[in-house]
């Protein structure tokens, strides 16, 4: 109960934190992507169904939140959870450069996943741009954010997995 009650919390605080801090701290109209950095760390720790509900509750509150076609963070999100749990198996508790990769992997794979849904089908077919102007410096500033999230995180699973099992 204490696990899923602070899982709900951290889960709501990256939602509103991404629709509504980030943007005083976007570089170049980039702003890190926290849910991604929730979803992943948590898919890593956890597995895939723990990546796959943390992905789908955010998801859905930024729907809420930020407006547009509600489902559509929800299930992008469930899906890098889904996906970024298969790594579980190679978890390892000194290790943070697994951790970063994965992050990085997951916010270009939401980033290709966003401009397929959002660009591409209005026929706007310049990938190449997409990939160097947001894509890829949105993983950078990911990254370098989930070094520091990556430990609350962490901690958080440390202390709560007692609570859960």
């Amino acid at each position: 109960m204490k696990r899923r009650l602070t899982l709900g919390i951290l889960c709501i605080l990256t939602a509103v934190l991404q629709t509504t801090l980030l943007s005083y701290i976007q570089i170049a109209s980039i702003r890190p992507n926290l849910p991604v950095i929730l979803t992943a760390s948590f898919a890593l720790m956890c597995g895939r169904e723990s990546g796959m509900l943390i992905g789908f509750f955010t998801g859905i509150l930024l729907d809420f939140f930020g407006g547009g076609i509600l489902g559509f963070y929800a299930l992008i999100y469930t899906v890098i959870g889904y996906c970024a749990g298969y790594t579980y198996r190679i978890f390892y508790d000194d290790d943070i450069k697994t951790p970063l990769l994965l992050i990085g992997i997951c916010d270009i794979a939401y980033g290709i996943c966003q401009y397929v849904t959002t660009f591409l089908i209005r026929g706007r077919i310049q990938l190449f741009f997409y990939l160097r102007r947001i894509i890829i410096p949105e993983a950078i500033y990911t990254v370098i954010f989930a070094v520091f999230l990556y430990q609350l995180n962490y901690y958080v699973n440390k202390k709560t997995r007692s609570s859960y099992y």
